[in-house]
């Protein structure tokens, strides 16, 4: 019976320290490696009050990606979006962005990743942007944390001159299939030096973060979200960039995720 139970824990053990989750996070963007290449298809839906952009729409949102592994450590992330809006209407969204690790990654999931990456949006207002993305990552068998800076530069004489948006997300393991734990972002975060501040301000959201991944599976499922709140304000009407986090007050957003693995 004791070496039953000694290979099943073994057996946990080792799909643990295998197993690599292609989008972990709802608001926070990691890379992948080719440990295990794959191509996923991943949909989310949102509801939020009062919010827009980063943090999710004012309303209902739908969203549709595609997450893949090109070799030699790049990651291409692209994202369509449609908005039903709480006051009526429809709205939609795109981005799309190359990924590259520059340190770590390759066919090692576990460990330090440090990545840059580039890409172009068109927002809920159809004003189109340049963004890049600078990626942190520690991934353990029992524990993980992911952090983005992202910039984003306007096409828009009434958008602000670049914006900065940040995200952290921490996730331990409760079990080979079950991650728990918190995400964060920072959403326009040049409203804490600039008055006037073109999305209404720099503004914060902080929630629980769940991640279900089992092992012998081709779905896996996240949650996240939590209140949205100002953290500094300007007098300027905020904008339609997309945006995590947005609202001209303090509001919610949740979101969850269903990622769906093409070839494991």
């Amino acid at each position: 019976m004791k070496r039953i139970l000694l290979s099943v824990l073994i057996g946990l053990g080792l799909n643990a320290s295998a197993q690599q989750t292609a989008q972990p996070f709802l608001y926070t963007v990691n890379s992948l490696t080719g440990q295990e290449p794959y191509w996923n298809l991943h949909y989310s839906g949102s509801y939020g009050e009062r919010t827009s952009g980063q943090f999710g729409y004012d309303g209902i949102g739908q969203q549709f990606g595609v997450k893949g592994y090109l070799g030699n450590r790049f990651t291409l992330y692209a994202t369509a979006s449609v908005g039903f809006a709480n006051r009526g209407g429809v709205a939609s969204a795109q981005q799309a962005e190359v990924l590259r690790d520059l340190i770590g990654g390759g066919k090692i999931s576990e460990g330090f990743r440090l990545g840059v990456g580039v890409g172009a949006s068109r927002d809920w207002s159809n004003v189109k942007s340049a963004i890049s993305r600078i990626v942190l990552s520690f991934d353990q068998s029992k524990w993980r944390a992911t952090g983005n800076l992202r910039f984003e530069k306007a096409f828009d004489s009434e958008r602000d001159k670049l914006d900065f948006i940040s995200s952290l997300g921490f996730q331990c393991r409760l079990s080979p299939a079950l991650f728990v734990g918190l995400e964060a972002v920072g959403q326009d975060l040049e409203g804490f030096w600039e008055a006037d501040e073109a999305e209404g301000g720099a503004k914060l959201m902080v929630g629980p973060s769940l991640n279900i991944s089992p092992s012998n599976s081709k779905l896996s499922f996240s949650l996240s979200g939590g209140p949205v709140f100002y953290a500094t304000r300007s007098n300027i009407i905020p904008s339609d960039a997309i945006r995590e986090l947005g609202a001209t007050t303090n509001g919610y957003s949740f979101r969850a995720l269903v990622n769906f693995n093409l070839f494991k």
